[in-house]
């Protein structure tokens, strides 16, 4: 019986107030559904694009769905953890994800953002979604501007690399060849990837939208192996979450659908990976994300509620 008052009478408590602040009469369970349609269409498309899922969830979650940022926000990291643990197997099996790369990154990943979810969970509301606005804004401008290279020319690997013996073979299924690939401006690289932990822990946005840039134009590391490793290093950067739960920043009602439906999409965009066109996921995701990221600015600034 406590167990079905739990889930039966608390959710809907939690929805019918939620409704209340926004003005809608919808049955508190039609959100879970809605979540989990949309979550699956995000982690389709996450994948290919190369970034997590939550940098997708956050802002269009927040901004269109009657709930707190914090819970969002709480979520928005276990749903890039979960669609980046049903992925990075998969790319590590086929040779897109490198662990000797990733490990070193994930534990920076992880300190930096312990400190960003503190610092996130000390914003208030408007400020917040003001904040998250104008960051995702920022993302939306970085992906636009980056000029990515496949295959960036890397002369010679610097000291660091060469001590974490970071590199390998890319197995190339477009060209059939076999490309030999290794890093430099390690130490830079490291030092954006802490600040890369600070706003994905404050923001709730996971960091695959940094990940990638940062590996491929900063490090030198191919596209491809730079988008596999992304995924691969936000499955092992799960700190964060931790402590908007220890908070109770975390509602199993919201948490549940989203991560379901945002694993079922990630299996079948790392399928897509193969196949579908890189270029425009990530024509489509820098929409969604202007969208998502002018709604969030007008929410914070009482423009649009």
């Amino acid at each position: 019986m406590v167990v079905i008052v739990l889930f039966v009478l608390l959710p809907g408590t939690v929805f019918a107030a939620a409704q209340g602040s926004t003005g809608l009469s919808w049955p508190w369970w039609v959100w879970p559904i809605l979540l989990f349609l949309v979550c699956f269409i995000l982690g389709i498309i996450a994948v290919p694009a190369g970034v997590g899922g939550g940098v997708l969830f956050v802002p269009i979650v927040g901004g269109f769905f009657p709930f707190h940022l914090d819970f969002v926000r709480g979520t928005g990291l276990l749903v890039a953890l979960a669609s980046a643990l049903a992925s990075s197997p998969a790319l590590l099996r086929i040779g897109l994800a490198n662990l000797r790369l990733a490990l070193p990154l994930a534990l920076l990943v992880s300190a930096s953002s312990i400190v960003g979810a503190h610092l996130g969970l000390m914003l208030p509301g408007p400020i917040a979604h003001t904040a998250l606005g104008l960051t995702v804004l920022g993302i939306v401008v970085l992906m636009w501007r980056a000029k990515k290279s496949e295959f960036p020319e890397v002369r010679h690997m610097d000291a660091l690399a060469g001590a974490l013996k970071i590199g390998g073979i890319l197995h190339d299924a477009a060209s059939g060849k076999e490309i030999a690939w290794t890093s430099h401006r390690t130490p830079q690289g490291f030092v954006a990837f802490l600040g890369i932990g600070l706003l994905a822990g404050m923001f709730g946005l996971g960091a695959g939208w940094a990940n990638v840039p940062a590996l491929n134009l900063v490090m030198g590391i191919p596209l491809k192996i730079a988008a596999g490793t992304s995924s691969l290093v936000l499955s092992m950067t799960s700190s964060a979450a931790w402590v908007y739960i220890n908070q109770g920043a975390v509602l199993p009602i919201i948490a549940a659908p989203s991560i379901i439906g945002m694993m079922l999409g990630a299996f079948i965009g790392t399928r897509l990976l193969t196949v579908i066109n890189a270029a425009t996921i990530r024509k489509l995701v820098i929409a969604i994300l202007l969208f998502a990221g002018i709604r969030a600015l007008m929410k914070g600034l009482g423009i649009w509620n």
